[in-house]
């Protein structure tokens, strides 16, 4: 085997690094399209009614509806670096009144919405670069988050769990 690394440079490294968060890029937009396609496969038993202490499959797809504009809507605000401040705290605690107005829509709309806003985070995944996707917003705590954590933690891995949920709740 050909040793490489004594010639390697810093440049090497970046770029190294670079094509590894490209590949991790198009596999997270791979993952949104396919909890999209499993939440659309599931959306058309699910019914419109209030959960009382817990919440509905309604109301789990309305949730859904709304983490999935505004965690796609931050990600491009910060990959294009229109947003470099992020009050995550506030805008969970602002999330339960948009809940409460998205459940109150059809199912098929809230399920067209969350199609749209899926579209548009996969569009944005494979068009970025490993730069924009590691762009930071600060926190009011003084920590900063990248893109790529917010895409990655916060959306889909959420995405992905209330899927599985709403999975178990419909058999």
């Amino acid at each position: 085997m050909k040793i490489e690394s004594p010639a390697f440079t810093q440049d090497d490294l970046d770029k190294f690094f670079d094509e590894q968060l490209d590949r991790e890029r198009l596999h997270l937009a791979r993952r949104l399209e396919e909890a999209s396609a499993r939440l659309a496969a599931i959306a058309p038993r699910i019914t419109a009614h209030e959960g009382g202490e817990q919440w509905s499959d309604h109301e789990v797809l309305a949730h859904i509806a709304v983490l999935s504009k505004f965690y796609g809507v931050m990600v491009h605000k910060i990959t294009s670096g229109q947003m470099t401040e992020v009050d995550l705290l506030d805008a969970t605690k602002l999330r339960d009144v948009a809940g409460e107005q998205t459940a109150a829509l059809p199912t098929a709309d809230i399920i067209r919405s969350i199609a749209t806003d899926h579209s548009r985070t996969v569009k944005l995944l494979r068009e970025l670069d490993a730069t924009a996707l590691r762009r930071t917003a600060r926190l009011p705590t003084g920590e900063e988050v990248t893109a790529e954590f917010l895409v990655r933690y916060p959306l889909i891995n959420h995405l992905e769990q209330h899927v599985e949920q709403l999975e178990q709740a419909l058999r």
